[in-house]
């Protein structure tokens, strides 16, 4: 939040310095909300014309914003002030310049976390490696229908498990809080590691994947959520974009652990067990992180909220932001949100928001580009597989990175509507390279542009924001369940695709569902547009007021 030397400018600001008594800051809270209420109903009725969602909720935001940073600021830089809370108490507030510098730390904690997003993309990216060698390994390479039949459970069941675990990750996040939920996690994650790194039987193989994927849906939930929560506005774009960095750096790791099994191919087991490592890491990190403060003052645990607000912003900021969380603390005054509150009429526009952005990103058919990467580049020439690998992993690497480095600056939305039209431009270039006679003699090179173009507008949007875009725009007493939901859509949708996939291709070919992909990728952009509010440069506590308001 910028700092201010004024309240508001103009005949609606209050002039705090020419007043006697101070109010309550309850009053100056209700006067501000009760004008931003009408600037907002005014906002409403300008828009009424055009979509329903981006333009009243940006209008919202920009109300909420004003209404917070009304209160907060100070007529005179890092004054301390004297305010009667709502309850009669008299407590010190400093109102502090927010551009100084800061002494506390978010990084190594937004590191900790990353390790869940690291196991994500590396149990994703591990079996395919090693997959043949553990068939030939655990006996069941010798028949075909087996193998065929046992390799898809092995496969399948991280998706199972991930599903199960990403609904279950909320409300053990709402229940223990963030950092204890981490350190559970870890369990599945761990044992999942060791029993299918030492396996003897398909069958114990299969449950290793499971309880692995148990462990994944429950990082794939709660490591944005976490991010989110702990990390200051003006850069929780760029930090809640690394999640999808990492997930990339998982990926990537897992190809490379995959290098060995030429030569040794009981390598494999050790392919697996390394995750074991970075699972025992996450949970003795999480033992010295500090605590989502969001989720603290939801609990009511004022005073532990506001130590790990020091910790993470330091002492310079901490007033700022505890009133901030005062200002928007709807959950103190309200019960514990359940599962059914999210279809209520206050809740389900923004989430169906989140669980649309989830199913737009697997029905753009990201994994359609990368299961055809392999086939795709050999057309082009390129005969390893392996190197195939590493430059569509390398794309999708230096892509994050530069999303992350504009998610602050450029915005949410704008990098989604970039990232899909990018898409859908790349999707029908790959269908016409299969189709079109004219480019017969560059179908090989134009299939590889188009894979590699893909792949990057991916990563510049479709990847990254949705998993940070959601934690923002849920409000607290839903946030943790209404991401489990939305990541819930992600993995069902990303199951029924990988099961589906092939018959749909051998029916329509696979240059018509890629001209299908390109359809559903332009569609993305539409709802996008007319549906998904900016929320750049907005406290969590500003986006929560504008879109969720107590009604």
């Amino acid at each position: 939040m910028r700092a201010s030397t004024h309240l508001i400018k103009g005949n609606l600001g209050f002039d705090l310095s020419k007043r006697r008594v101070l109010p309550c800051f309850g009053e100056v809270r209700e006067r501000n909300l009760t004008l931003n209420r009408n600037l907002c109903i005014r906002s409403g009725s300008i828009s009424s014309g055009l979509s329903s969602g981006a333009v009243s909720m940006g209008a919202e935001l920009t109300c909420a914003r004003n209404g917070i940073e009304t209160v907060v600021r100070s007529s005179v830089k890092s004054r301390s002030i004297k305010a009667q809370a709502s309850g009669g108490d008299i407590e010190d507030l400093t109102l502090i310049n927010p551009q100084g510098k800061s002494s506390g730390t978010v990084l190594p904690f937004v590191g900790v976390a990353c390790l869940g997003a690291i196991l994500f993309g590396y149990h994703l990216g591990v079996v395919n490696g090693a997959l043949e060698y553990l068939a030939k390994d655990l006996g069941i390479a010798e028949n075909a229908v087996l193998q065929g039949m046992y390799c898809g459970w092995v496969v399948s069941t991280l998706l199972a498990g991930a599903t199960v675990g990403s609904f279950t990750g909320g409300a053990l996040a709402d229940k223990f809080g963030r950092t204890r939920t981490f350190q559970l996690d870890a369990i599945p994650l761990i044992i999942g590691a060791v029993l299918t790194a030492t396996a003897q039987t398909v069958q114990t193989m299969i449950i290793g994947r499971l309880l692995a994927g148990v462990g994944i849906g429950i990082s794939s939930a709660i490591v944005p959520l976490y991010i989110s929560e702990i990390s200051p506005t003006e850069i929780r774009g760029a930090l809640g974009s690394v999640n999808q960095l990492f997930i990339c750096i998982g990926i990537l790791a897992a190809l490379v652990a995959g290098l060995p099994l030429a030569g040794n191919p009981l390598w494999w087991r050790t392919m697996f067990g390394i995750a074991a490592v970075p699972s025992i890491l996450l949970a003795l990190g999480m033992a010295f992180s500090p605590e989502s403060p969001r989720w603290l003052f939801q609990q009511g645990k004022i005073s532990e909220a506001e130590k790990s607000i020091r910790t993470l912003y330091g002492k310079e900021r901490a007033a700022e932001v505890m009133y901030e969380l005062r200002t928007a603390g709807q959950s103190s005054t309200e019960q514990e949100a359940g599962w059914f509150d999210l279809f209520s009429s206050r809740y389900w526009k923004v989430v169906s928001v989140g669980a649309a952005l989830f199913l737009f990103q697997q029905l753009a058919g990201i994994n359609a580009v990368v299961y055809y990467s392999t086939a795709v580049f050999r057309s082009a020439g390129i005969a390893s597989d392996v190197a195939a690998s590493a430059l569509v992993g390398a794309s999708n690497v230096f892509g994050t990175a530069i999303a992350s480095s504009l998610m602050d600056r450029q915005g949410r939305k704008s990098l989604l509507i970039t990232s899909f039209a990018g898409m859908a431009a790349s999707m029908l270039l790959l269908s016409l390279s299969f189709t079109w006679k004219v480019l017969a003699p560059f179908s090989g090179t134009l299939a590889v542009v188009g894979t590699v173009l893909y792949v990057l507008s991916f990563s510049l949007g479709a990847g990254p924001v949705p998993a940070l875009l959601l934690p923002e725009i849920f409000a607290s007493r839903i946030r943790a369940k209404a991401v489990a939901l939305s990541l819930g859509m992600h993995w069902i949708s990303n199951f029924v695709i990988g099961l589906y996939f092939l018959s749909v291709v051998n029916k329509f070919g696979i240059s018509s569902v890629y001209l299908g992909f390109a359809g559903v990728c332009l569609l993305a952009v539409l709802y996008i547009a007319g549906n998904v509010v900016e929320t750049k440069g907005r406290s969590l506590e500003e986006i929560e007021l504008a879109l969720s308001p107590v009604t």
